[in-house]
């Protein structure tokens, strides 16, 4: 304990620190008050019952949803959509640079291009939330059920009428609009990776209640539920230490960089060659936690869709609803196959080796045996072939988790977090905001957070 407070005095004696920390929670408050305050015109309580008696394919969607959205999308919250569109617009955006010159020109055109592209992002989310928030309210104009001897919805006012429809949708829009500048400015002026703290930020709120409804039905069981409870915590805490050998795995290149000097009197001079010995650090999972964010983007337009098809029992209305049930072998098939695409499309556009190759040959470092230029980038693209698609079997292992627990009686609320998006992106985020706090730290001679647990000046 006595460790832990000097930590956090090391880290609030850093001005620069501790006014980005407090930047950060200042706009975490903000958006977890946010996902409290209602749509108006909406019946809170009528939501809650509506969701309560969805079938169990339809809980496990939204229960997805809602833990990207941090309780906002099951509150019908102004934030219900969530960061999820701006996610979406990235994906399109990306895929499109692949494809169309212009993209391809601002990719090049550095801090300039990035900025337009940024731009072509944001209003791509906005034309996203244009489709995604009118098929959000008739998700809840569709969930009638009897009650009191009649049908009602989770609206107090018409939801047909155009001065429900139109603000409703403007609201939705604008706290999309709203979540995507609050993670622009946590990256810009807080501790970083905006995007992926207000998703985590939302997925830690459900964990609580998640083990709180995990431990009631166990107990609820036989004289076992005790002892499944106990093998389902243990169970999650393997996962996660697998989880963070994924993030954490590299496969190191040796790399020798030959320096040349100068010694001897004015009158005879000699030339000096020490070699230094390095390494370049490939990860095995170099893009991160994005492929499957990607993936899952991409995995909620089936949700979209079955709002608008009108016959319920139509082999396309059987196959989305499937497809849209994160437990469904369908939907683990084709979420398998969408994060191996976007692991190896993701490393292929963050990892270039071929200015990699360039630095090294530029700083007068060559890989032992391997010439420079052409065939040290063909190397290392070798390289981060052969580990990468393991890396992807192991990511695609972890994404699917969730759903092979589940068949083995673990409650889908906590299945959730046995792998998946959910565990990923916590364990990915809370690792590269440790990894940047100990950069403070050390810069400011202090120990490392990850080296030895505890902090002390060393100055």
């Amino acid at each position: 304990m006595k460790g832990f407070v000097q930590t956090i005095k090391n880290i609030w004696s850093i001005k620069e620190l501790r006014e980005k920390l407090l930047v950060t929670f200042f706009f975490l408050i903000i958006y977890r008050f946010g996902s409290y305050i209602p749509l108006p015109g909406i019946d809170v309580n009528e939501v809650t019952r509506l969701l309560a008696a969805q079938s169990e394919e339809q809980k496990g969607l939204l229960g997805l949803l809602n833990s990207f959205t941090g309780g906002s999308f099951n509150r019908a919250s102004i934030l219900a959509l969530g960061i999820m569109p701006y996610i979406s617009a990235s994906i399109v955006v990306q895929l499109m640079g692949l494809a169309v010159p212009y993209l391809q020109k601002l990719q090049k055109d550095g801090d300039s291009g990035r900025k337009k592209i940024t731009q072509i992002t944001r209003w791509l989310t906005i034309a996203i939330c244009l489709v995604q928030a009118p098929a959000y309210l008739t998700l809840l104009q569709t969930s009638l059920l009897p009650y009191n001897g009649g049908f009602h919805s989770a609206y107090l006012l018409d939801p047909g009428t155009f001065w429900f429809i139109v603000p409703s949708v403007i609201i939705l829009v604008t706290g999309t609009v709203f979540t995507m500048w609050m993670g622009e400015k946590i990256t810009d002026r807080g501790i970083g990776n905006g995007i992926s703290i207000l998703i985590m930020v939302g997925i830690l709120a459900d964990m609580p209640r998640a083990l709180i409804n995990a431990f009631e039905i166990d107990m609820g069981k036989d004289g076992s539920g005790g002892i499944f409870f106990l093998l389902e915590i243990v169970g999650l805490l393997i996962v996660i230490l697998l989880c963070v050998l994924l993030v954490q795995a590299v496969r190191k290149v040796p790399v020798q960089y030959v320096r040349r000097a100068q010694a001897g009197s004015s009158s005879y001079m000699r030339s000096v060659t020490d070699s230094v010995r390095s390494y370049i650090p490939l990860k095995v999972n170099a893009s991160g936690v994005m492929p499957i964010i990607f993936a899952q983007a991409i995995m909620f337009l089936p949700a979209t869709l079955v709002g608008l098809v009108s016959d319920a029992n139509s082999p396309m209305m059987l196959f989305l609803a499937k497809v849209s049930d994160p437990f469904s072998l369908q939907h683990s098939v084709i979420f398998a196959i969408l994060i191996i695409v976007f692991t190896f499309f993701y490393t292929a556009i963050t990892i270039p080796v071929n200015q990699m190759a360039d630095d090294l040959k530029r700083n007068g470092g060559i890989i032992p045996g391997i010439k420079p230029g052409k065939d040290t980038a063909d190397y290392l693209d070798d390289i981060l072939s052969k580990i990468t698609f393991p890396g992807s079997l192991f990511l695609v292992v972890i994404a699917i988790l969730p759903a092979v627990v589940h068949l083995f009686g673990v409650d889908q609320s906590l299945a959730m977090f046995y792998g998946g998006t959910s565990l990923l992106i916590m364990v990915a985020v809370i690792l590269d905001t440790v990894q940047q706090i100990n950069t403070y730290l050390l810069n400011h001679h202090y120990d490392g957070l990850m080296s030895t647990g505890r902090t002390k000046n060393v100055a």
